[in-house]
């Protein structure tokens, strides 16, 4: 992590579960961080947990990321005030219960927001910053198991997942299309799709928290491995399932 110091990260969805673990161990690793999420309460609670030391290295800064004119306003900022981004990493994603053929569009909509155009807004912006400045940057895609297949539910009750396997898969085809057009660019920015299985956040429905679950800390290390790769190296996709899991 070495090449990394004194660079610039940008984590969605940084006010809990994966997002705040790896801007804790990015900023322990000295990468500048910018924390972005909607809960601004939250991310100043982030920066209290941090030694003192290192508080300096976390920028939190509020953000929507289903809106263009937030992550705009958002890159404007980092852009002006630390130069650039070198790092992204976008965890943001929204999971929202019910059946697909009869919960509201409005809902659908605001998760096909969030996590398919949240990443395309975000990924534009940190890649115009590093294609400029000639960063030997990268992109990492928080995807899931579900962004490959789609299992059934528990025995006796309904799918909740409705669309978000739908946006997960986007994730899936986003990854190598960015791949592709990052090589065609003629850059040397990376892009990583991990893929968890079950992991102990807000976003798991309760019928699921019995089973064998990852905790936020192991994706985070997950994610620390393949930013530590040496320049020639991209892993592509990284699927990481808790031991036991039953799918």
């Amino acid at each position: 992590m070495e090449r990394w110091h004194n660079c610039v990260a940008v984590v969605t969805g940084a006010s809990s579960g994966i997002g705040a673990e790896i801007a804790r161990k990015l900023v322990s690793a000295g990468v500048m961080v910018v924390a972005l999420a909607r809960r601004l309460d939250r991310l100043e609670q982030l920066r209290e947990e941090l030694p003192e030391d290192r508080r300096s290295r976390l920028r939190i800064m509020q953000c929507d990321v289903s809106d263009v004119s937030s992550v705009n306003a958002v890159f404007d900022a980092v852009q002006g005030d630390l130069g650039g981004v070198d790092i992204l990493i976008n965890n943001a994603g929204k999971l929202s219960g019910g059946q697909l053929l009869t919960m509201s569009v409005d809902t659908v909509q605001q998760v096909l927001q969030t996590n398919v155009m949240g990443v395309v807004y975000c990924t534009q912006r940190a890649f115009e910053s590093m294609r400029q400045r000639q960063s030997m940057g990268h992109v990492v895609l928080i995807n899931s198991i579900v962004g490959h297949y789609i299992f059934n539910p528990l025995p006796g009750s309904q799918q909740e997942l409705n669309v978000y396997p739908a946006t997960k898969h986007a994730i899936t085809a986003l990854t190598e299309l960015f791949r592709q057009e990052m090589r065609e660019f003629k850059t040397k920015v990376k892009v990583t799709s991990i893929s968890p299985g079950l992991v102990n956040t807000e976003l798991v429905p309760l019928d699921y928290k019995r089973l064998p679950m990852l905790q936020a800390e192991d994706v985070a290390s997950a994610i620390m491995y393949v930013l530590s790769t040496p320049p020639h190296v991209q892993v592509h996709e990284l699927t990481i399932k808790p031991l036991g899991e039953p799918f």
